[in-house]
């Protein structure tokens, strides 16, 4: 086995401060010479390997939802399943919530954070859809709902949407998914 090069320990190192501090800063206040400074490298080897902030971010923002497997998921149940696993994800990783609050004002990010939704609730929508046509609609009805809930809980902070435990949360959001997701248009 080859021990990692250098440069690869570099970039794992820029991303990991990069996560953690866009998470903590959000984009507008994350700055190159802090990430590096948190990465104990040069500010010059972030430019050298992302070019800029929004490069940087984007490479940081991979983020995956680890959607479930639906397949044994009975079909009336998927709207809650897929809600509590939002809840789930979005409580145990900041890196979505950084990208979310970085989406509101920055154009790099809302594309991230699109990408995310097509390329990842887009493909479950086009599976349990009964027109898999209308599956980049009915993905983007979903992002409104767990979009809107994370804004609502994780950056402003609403006291009512804050204290509600995952169940109360998929219990009001989860027959508005499922519609999204099962019903006729």
């Amino acid at each position: 086995m080859t021990a990692p090069r250098r440069s690869d320990r570099t970039r794992a190192a820029i991303l990991t401060a990069a996560r953690e501090r866009f998470a903590a800063d959000g984009f507008e206040r994350a700055t190159i010479r802090a990430i590096a400074a948190d990465a104990q490298i040069d500010p010059s080897m972030v430019m050298r390997y992302y070019g800029n902030k929004e490069r940087l971010f984007a490479a940081a923002a991979e983020f995956d939802l680890r959607l479930p497997d639906l397949t044994s998921t009975p079909r009336d149940q998927l709207g809650a399943t897929l809600v509590g696993h939002f809840v789930n994800r979005w409580e145990e990783d900041e890196t979505l919530v950084a990208l979310l609050r970085a989406a509101v004002s920055h154009e790099a990010a809302a594309e991230r954070m699109r990408s995310v939704f097509a390329s990842q609730v887009g493909p479950l929508a086009a599976r349990v859809a009964p027109d898999p046509a209308e599956a980049p609609a009915r993905a983007g009805l979903v992002a409104t709902q767990m979009i809107g809930f994370a804004v609502t809980r994780f950056v402003l902070r609403l006291p009512p949407v804050v204290a509600l435990d995952r169940e109360a949360a998929v219990t009001w959001l989860g027959p508005t998914i499922q519609r999204y997701l099962t019903e006729a248009a």
